[in-house]
């Protein structure tokens, strides 16, 4: 019998979105954008975010005044609790994507041996 990768992978999908980490996440993410200062704060920080992996990946080089605006924007994000929480929430999603992550590549690595 053939299995269907979209189909499981829709099924992945689904799993996710029922999972108390993504219900966390939602939540979280829910509360930032409902309270209009954090929101605005929390923009700002993906924006910048944003505009140094840009450059990063161009190669262009990030100005110490750039490192600075955003060492600022991080500490201020940090300071509010709903911004904080949603920050923690991500971080765990993002491990489990990688968990996740890692048992998909799982045949790949095993056929072709593992990297580096």
């Amino acid at each position: 019998m053939a299995v269907n990768l979209f189909d499981s992978a829709y099924e992945l999908e689904k799993a996710v979105r029922e999972s108390n980490e993504y219900k966390i996440l939602k939540q979280a993410y829910d509360e930032v954008n409902a309270d209009p200062s954090a929101k605005a704060m929390f923009d700002n920080f993906r924006r910048i975010q944003m505009q140094l992996q840009q450059k990063q990946m161009m190669g262009q080089d990030i100005s110490q005044a750039e490192v600075e605006q955003a060492q600022h924007t991080v500490a201020l994000v940090q300071q509010n609790a709903k911004i904080s929480k949603l920050m923690e929430a991500e971080q765990r999603m993002s491990m489990i994507i990688a968990e996740l992550n890692k048992i998909i590549m799982k045949p790949l690595e095993e056929l072709y041996g593992p990297l580096g």
